[in-house]
Parts: structure tokens; C-alpha cells; sequence
């Protein structure tokens, strides 16, 4: 493993690293072993009027409001090639403040972070109004404009993937940034703050300030001259920002938010191929991600063979430091979360569901970190807490099911709706399940095929507005029409 070169852990405002103003600091933990990384300068309701300032003059006096879409775009791009040249120490800190295998935080995260990115940078120049015709009298247009100042809070799970996420829409639209990262994992977003001013982001484009979500995330949410915010993180949070958002100015929300999401394999699958399809994909990142398929629905003629094969295959599976190329799963991300895990885990086995694999503490060698088995429960029923709640670790149900109309009524019994995955070799079975599943993506043999160019958003209690794609930008753009009448030329000229 190569040296860890920590950032810089102040609050950076206006292309300045700064201490907070009340001088507090809060502290981050290695998952694997528990202990100490460093301190980081914990903002709060000052701090962040400082940095809305900030932005805001940015936005309205500084040379990011005069620059042309091409100039934005060249320096988004040149932000994406020094996210690549610092490949490797930002994967390093990822892993150290997260927990996830090191192969999955370079080979995945900060490369989607990069792709993500020269997306957007391409899309820059490209937004555009419309001319709409009225009549000879008449001359309409659109102006595409910057929605202003946004509020971008990102979850703990992919930190680095979720700020570019959203970094990308909202710098391509021309708007300015207040950026809040999980104070459970604040490193890789506190690195790419040299890199964004090495790119030539003008002063107070980009702001971020570290801190509670009680008290920096609370404050940008109930922020007067903030026009946007953006969240990825759970319901409950989601709805606070909601409430924030509605009793201050009514400013606009994108929230992405938890899922209990369905997989669903049907008869004519190939059991060993679904089955080691499954393995490599479920429990990524430990299965702290929304979109995790939690729920696994098979068909009743392949539910004992696709168990037998999964379970066999899931015993291969390697728990432990996530720096060795060959682990799969690491550490949960805190105590915190480990032990909201183990306390799903005992409820399912209170309710009467039988832990098949699993089920408890991964004994680590030196007996620390926050290590979960993978677990497999089986003999669940729908109105089980495990099937209904998101558990957010390596846990996953497996049901069998009979008819087509009774998988699609199973797996849209969910407040959440964020992703589904179908499993088949009959296409058109394939589509019309698709077609009748309450989700935001619908991935048809394939699971986390998530890309730029693909929008990435929920149903229902999963979220408002997508994140990723055209669809993202238009969410950080205001639509202003300007009509022109012609009249009073006429009658002049007359």
C-alpha cells in the first residue's frame, strides 16, 4: 500500500482553507482497526453563511457568472484529469475512511468520480433555450439559466462518487457550490478541494464546510439565499431537508434516497449463472448502498438449486482488511452502523426467520473493526422488519415466488422504489415486468449498471429528481421565457 498523504482539514471557503470559527473540531475513525485518522474543523450556522457569501458573490460579481459555458466546461474537464492523475491517493483515503476494498475504491468509485465529470464538462456548451413560434407579432424565447447558489450534501456510502454526482450538473449549469460531506467520511472531498483550485475554479465556486448534519446540514436547508439542495442520504434526513427547505424560502429539492430494492429470477434462468452473478455483485460494498438488492424473489422450480449454488458461493467470499487485493467485503462504515446491522440482524431471527449463512460479528485477527458476516436469511415473509426496512449491510431475504402477477404485486409492497433487477431469457417477460415495477432504474440481467449518461433517481419514498444525465442538469437550471412583441415596431413604422 503506498504512503496515506492526508488533505488538508480545515473548512475551505472562497478557494481559502479556514478554521471554523468556533474552533471545534470533530474526529475520524478507521473501520478496520477503530482508531484514530485525524481531527477535522467541524463548521456550523456561521461558517456556512460565510461560504453562501462566498458563492454567492462568486455567482453575481466574480468571474465565474461572466465566463462563457465553453470556459466552464474546459475547467470541469481539467477538474476530471487531475481527479485521474490523483487516482491512487484519492482510492487510498476512500478505503481508509470507509472500509470498502481498495480495488473497488479505484477501480470504481473515483473512476466513475472522473467519468462523471468529463460528462458533465461536455455538456457545458450545450445547454440551450428554444425559439417558440407564436405568430408574425410575436417572438418567444428560453434562457437556460443557473438555478444560483446550491446546497450539495452527500452520504457517507460512495463519498467521493456522490459529490461528483453532483458537482458535475450543478458546475456545468454555471451555479455555485456549498458542499457538506458526512462527517463520518469527510477526507476525499476535503482532497479534491486543491484540486478543484489547481483546475482554476475562480474563488467561491466551490465551498465546503465539514460538520453535523444537525447543524451545518440544518442550517444550509433553512438557508434564506441558498436556491437549491441537493441530498443523497436516508428518508428520515430527506424529510428534514424537505422541512427546511419548505419553511425557509421554498427552495427546490433533489433527494436520493434509501430502497428496498427487488431481484427477481425467473424459471428458464441458468441457476449456476444467475447464482454466480449474484455473488459478484450483492454484497459490493458491504451492501451499504441504496440501491442494494436487498430482496431476492426465485421462482419456486430454481429456488433450492439457486440457494444451494448462492449459499456455496457466498462461503468463498473473503471478510477482512480491505487493502488485500483479494478481499471482497470490509469493514461497515462506524460502530454506529455495525451495530444498527446486528440489531436487524436479531430482529430477524425474533420474528421467526431462519439466518441460513451468517448472522453475526466477523472476528476479524485482531478482533477490531466494524466487520459483519454476509448474511442469508431464508423462511422470511413480506411483513418481516428484514423485508421492509432498509438495513443498509451485507443482509439479504431470499423468497420464493410462483406467478409472474404475484412477483411484480411482492416487489412493488415497498415504500421505496429506487432500483429492480429481472432475471430471464424471455425478453418480453422481461419488459413487462419492467414496465409494472415501481423504479427509478430497472436493470434486466445485469444489476448496478449505473453510468454519466443514465439518470439515477427514485419512487416514492426513495427520492425526488434524478441525479446523473441531461435530467440532472435541468435541475439546477431556471427556465426563463422572453417575449418580444412587434406590434409597437408596426406602428411606428405605419
Amino acid at each position: 500500500m503506498s504512503k496515506i498523504l492526508l488533505p488538508n482539514t480545515k473548512l475551505f471557503i472562497n478557494n481559502e482553507w479556514v478554521e471554523s470559527i468556533s474552533g471545534k473540531k470533530f474526529k475520524t475513525f478507521n473501520p478496520v482497526n477503530e482508531e484514530l485518522i485525524c481531527e477535522v474543523s467541524e463548521g456550523d450556522k456561521a461558517d456556512v453563511d460565510i461560504a453562501v457569501k462566498a458563492a454567492r458573490n462568486a455567482l453575481e460579481n466574480g468571474e465565474w457568472g461572466k465566463m462563457t459555458s465553453e470556459d466552464r466546461g474546459r475547467i470541469i474537464l481539467k477538474f476530471a484529469n487531475l481527479i485521474e492523475k490523483h487516482k491512487d491517493n484519492l482510492a487510498i483515503l476512500e478505503t481508509l475512511d470507509n472500509g470498502k476494498p481498495l480495488t473497488a475504491s479505484k477501480g470504481y468509485d473515483i473512476t466513475q468520480s472522473e467519468k462523471t465529470l468529463r460528462y458533465f464538462g461536455g455538456w457545458a456548451d450545450k445547454i440551450q433555450g428554444k425559439t417558440i413560434p407564436i405568430s408574425n407579432e410575436y417572438t418567444s424565447m428560453t434562457r437556460h439559466e443557473p438555478i444560483g447558489v446550491v446546497a450539495l450534501i452527500v452520504a457517507w456510502n460512495y463519498p467521493c462518487m456522490l459529490l461528483c454526482w453532483k458537482l458535475g450538473p450543478a458546475l456545468a449549469a454555471g451555479c455555485t457550490i456549498v458542499a457538506k460531506p458526512s462527517e463520518f467520511t469527510p477526507l476525499t472531498a476535503l482532497y479534491l478541494c486543491d484540486l478543484i483550485k489547481e483546475a482554476g475554479f475562480p474563488p467561491g465556486v466551490f465551498n465546503l464546510v465539514n460538520g453535523f448534519g444537525s447543524t451545518v446540514g440544518n442550517a444550509l436547508s433553512h438557508h434564506m439565499d441558498i436556491d437549491k439542495i441537493s441530498f443523497t442520504g436516508s428518508t428520515i434526513t430527506g424529510r428534514l431537508i424537505m422541512e427546511g427547505a419548505a419553511k425557509s424560502n421554498l427552495k427546490p429539492v433533489t433527494l436520493e434516497l434509501g430502497g428496498k430494492s427487488p431481484n427477481i429470477f425467473f424459471n428458464d434462468c441458468d441457476v449456476n449463472h444467475i447464482a454466480k452473478c449474484a455473488k459478484d455483485y450483492v454484497f459490493s460494498n458491504s451492501m451499504q448502498s441504496c440501491c442494494a438488492p436487498t430482496r431476492f424473489f426465485v421462482q419456486e422450480n430454481i429456488y433450492e438449486a439457486f440457494l444451494q449454488i448462492f449459499t456455496e458461493k457466498i462461503k468463498q467470499l473473503k471478510v477482512g482488511d480491505p487493502y488485500d487485493n483479494d478481499t471482497h467485503l470490509g469493514p461497515l462504515v462506524s460502530k454506529q452502523q455495525h451495530d444498527r446491522v446486528l440489531g436487524y440482524i436479531e430482529k430477524g431471527k425474533s420474528e421467526g426467520a431462519t439466518c441460513h449463512l451468517g448472522g453475526g460479528n466477523y472476528h476479524h485477527a485482531d478482533g477490531k473493526g466494524y466487520f459483519v458476516q454476509p448474511t442469508i436469511f431464508t423462511n422470511v415473509t413480506d411483513n418481516m422488519t428484514i423485508c421492509k426496512e432498509e438495513i443498509f449491510g451485507p443482509v439479504v431475504v431470499i423468497l420464493p415466488f410462483k406467478t409472474v402477477d404475484e412477483v411484480i404485486k411482492r416487489a412493488n409492497d415497498s415504500t421505496y422504489g429506487l432500483a429492480a433487477g429481472i432475471w430471464t431469457k424471455d425478453i418480453s417477460l422481461a419488459l413487462n415486468v419492467s414496465n409494472k415495477l415501481k423504479s427509478g432504474s430497472v436493470w434486466i440481467n445485469e444489476y448496478y449498471s449505473i453510468m454519466p449518461s443514465i439518470p439515477f433517481g427514485g419512487y416514492k419514498q426513495s427520492g425526488i429528481g434524478r441525479d446523473l444525465s441531461e435530467y440532472a442538469i435541468q435541475s439546477y437550471l431556471s427556465i426563463k421565457a422572453v417575449t418580444i412583441s412587434h406590434k409597437t415596431l408596426y406602428a411606428q413604422q405605419n
